[in-house]
C-alpha cells in the first residue's frame, strides 16, 4: 500500500471549511502507481486517525514528488507526529451509496437505508458532491412522511442524546429567514421564571448576519458543555447555549452548509432538521415559529399551512408535544440586524425600555405565551397576561441576569465605530422591505464575524418617510466593509421600497 513518511507532510495553510483536501504533486508516485487524479476520494491514516480526503492536483513548485500538503481541516484532524506515518490507500467502498442512488431513480428508503446515510455523513465520509447529490434526491416533496420520520431517527441517533430529570421540559424554534426577530432570550427568561424548564440550544449564523447563538455571546458565554448546561438549568431553568459544542443531530450542520450552496431548503428535510436537534436535547413540548412573506424563508398561508401538518405527523411519532405560531414575516422583527445590534435589541426589551422595539416586544410576548400555554402554567385566556407582568414587572430581566452570569459572566454589547445612514430619496410610503437584502448588506458591512457590524432598520412597512430621512444605518468596524455595504446598496434599488405620496 502506497506510503508517504510523515515528515513529508505539509500543513499548507489552506482553508477548505469541513471538506477535507489532501494535495499531491502531478508526478508524485502515489498518483502514478494508484491512478489517482483530480477530485480521487483518498484514505489517510496517521497512527489510530484517520480521514477521507479529496485530493487536489498541483504542478511543480508548491510540493515535491514525495510531499503530501494537507489542508486546515484534514491536519487538525490527523494531527501527525515528527515519528509518525501516514498510509494513503484507496477509501472503503460506502454502501450507503447505493441508497442514494437508489432514491435519484425514485425509490423509497427503509429506516436502515437513512441510517446508513446518516452514519456516513456524520462520519465525514460524503463528498461535498455526494452530499449534494443526497439532497437533490431528497428535495421538493420526495420525502414521504415515512421516510422524514426515519431520516429525523437517524439524524438524533448518530449524535448525543441529553435527557433530564424534568418530565416536563420545554422549547422554541424560529425556522427563519426573517433578520432579527431575536425573541429567544426573552421567551428563555420568562419561561424560567415561571417555573419552567428551558435548556434552549440555539445555532450560530450560516448564511444570516446573526444566529441566536452570536447574538446572546454579546451578552453571555455560549460555548457551553454538558456538564455546564446542567448546572446552569439546575441553578436557573433555563440556558440559552450554543448547540454545535453538544453534537446534536451532527448530521444536520453538514447539510444545512451544501443546502444553503444549492439554495435547497425542502419540507421535509427541513422538518427532520428542525426536529431532530429538539428530539435530541431531551425537549418534550417545543413551540415552532414560521414567519411567512415575500421574502422570508417560507412565502405563503398555504406553504406555512402544509409545513405545520408535516412537523406535527413527525413530532407525533416521537411523543413531542408541538405547537405551530405561523407569524408575520413581511418585515424584520427588531431594529438591529447583527450580533451586537440584536443584543441591543433584546437588552432594551429585557429593562422595559420605552425605546425598546414594540415588535420584538409582542412577538416575543405571543411566543412566550405559547410556551407558558404548551408548558401547563397558563391557560389560553391568561398566558400572554402572566407572560408581559412577569417582563414589565422586571422578573424576565432578573432572570435573565442571573442565566448571564451562570454561563460565565454577564456582557455589555459595544458598538461600531463606522455608520452612515442609508436616507429615502423621496417622500412616501414604505410598501415592502426585502429580509433577504436586509440581511445581505448587514454581511457585507461585516456581520457575524465582526459582531458589532450590521444595520439598524429606522422605517417600518407602513411608515410614511420624509425625503433625506434615514431608511436604515449601517454599521462597521472598518471603513473598507462601510465602503463594501455601501456600495452594494447604491447598486441595488428596492431594499428598503417607498412608495412616492401623491
Amino acid at each position: 500500500m502506497p506510503r508517504l513518511e510523515a515528515g513529508h507532510l505539509r500543513r499548507l495553510g489552506i482553508d477548505t471549511g469541513h471538506e477535507y483536501v489532501v494535495y499531491l504533486n502531478r508526478d508524485s508516485p502515489i498518483c502514478r502507481s494508484e491512478g489517482f487524479g483530480a477530485h480521487s476520494r483518498l484514505e489517510l491514516r496517521v497512527g489510530a486517525q484517520r480521514v477521507l480526503a479529496t485530493l487536489n492536483i498541483v504542478e511543480d513548485g508548491l510540493l515535491g514528488v514525495d510531499e503530501a500538503g494537507l489542508s486546515e481541516s484534514a491536519w487538525f484532524s490527523l494531527l501527525p507526529r515528527a515519528d509518525e506515518r501516514v498510509i494513503i490507500a484507496h477509501p472503503p467502498s460506502l454502501d450507503s451509496l447505493a441508497s442514494v442512488r437508489a432514491k435519484i431513480y425514485g425509490n423509497a428508503l427503509d429506516e436502515s437505508a437513512l441510517h446508513g446515510i446518516v452514519r456516513d455523513i456524520v462520519g465525514n465520509r460524503y463528498s461535498s458532491i455526494e452530499l449534494a447529490a443526497f439532497i437533490t434526491a431528497a428535495g421538493g416533496d420526495r420525502l414521504s412522511i415515512e421516510e422524514v420520520i426515519a431520516l429525523t431517527k437517524a439524524m438524533v441517533q448518530t449524535g448525543t442524546q441529553l435527557h433530564w430529570a424534568q418530565p416536563l421540559v420545554v422549547d422554541k424554534h424560529c425556522i427563519g429567514g426573517l433578520a432579527g426577530n431575536r425573541t429567544t432570550p426573552i421567551v428563555v427568561a420568562i419561561a424560567a421564571e415561571l417555573g419552567l424548564t428551558m435548556p434552549k440550544t440555539s445555532s450560530r449564523a450560516i448564511t444570516s448576519a446573526a444566529g441566536t447563538a452570536d447574538a446572546m455571546a454579546m451578552l453571555a458565554p455560549v460555548d457551553l458543555n454538558e456538564t455546564q448546561i446542567r448546572r446552569v438549568v439546575e441553578a436557573c431553568g433555563g440556558c440559552i447555549a450554543w448547540g454545535g459544542a453538544m453534537n446534536l443531530a451532527p448530521a444536520d450542520d453538514k447539510l444545512i452548509r451544501v443546502e444553503r450552496a444549492l439554495d435547497i431548503d425542502s419540507a421535509g428535510q427541513m422538518v427532520a432538521s428542525v426536529l431532530s436537534k429538539k428530539i435530541a436535547a431531551g425537549s418534550t413540548h417545543v413551540v415552532i415559529d414560521v414567519p411567512v412573506g415575500p421574502t422570508a424563508k417560507v412565502r405563503d398561508q398555504a406553504e406555512a399551512e402544509s409545513l405545520a401538518r408535516l412537523m406535527q405527523q413527525v413530532a407525533g411519532a416521537f411523543g413531542l408535544q408541538l405547537r405551530v405560531l405561523i407569524s408575520d414575516g413581511t418585515q424584520p422583527v427588531g431594529r438591529g440586524i447583527g450580533p451586537a445590534l440584536e443584543a441591543h435589541d433584546v437588552l432594551a426589551v429585557l429593562r422595559n425600555d420605552p425605546h425598546a422595539p414594540a415588535d420584538l416586544r409582542a412577538h416575543a410576548l405571543t411566543v412566550a405565551a405559547a410556551v407558558l400555554e404548551l408548558g401547563g402554567v397558563a391557560s389560553a385566556d391568561s398566558s400572554l397576561a402572566m407572560a408581559t407582568t412577569c417582563l414589565e414587572t422586571g422578573k424576565a430581566w432578573q432572570r435573565f441576569q442571573s442565566i448571564c452570569i451562570a454561563q460565565g459572566g454577564m456582557r455589555t454589547p459595544g458598538k461600531a465605530a463606522y455608520q452612515q445612514a442609508v436616507l429615502a430619496s423621496q417622500p412616501g410610503r414604505v410598501i415592502a422591505i426585502d429580509n433577504r437584502s436586509l440581511s445581505r448588506v448587514a454581511k457585507l458591512a461585516g456581520a457575524p464575524a465582526a459582531p458589532l457590524a450590521g444595520l439598524t432598520l429606522d422605517a417600518h412597512l407602513g411608515e410614511t418617510v420624509a425625503a433625506g430621512q434615514p431608511l436604515f444605518t449601517l454599521h462597521a468596524q472598518s471603513p473598507g466593509e462601510l465602503a463594501y455595504a455601501m456600495e452594494y446598496v447604491s447598486r441595488h434599488s428596492g431594499i428598503v421600497s417607498v412608495e412616492v405620496s401623491a
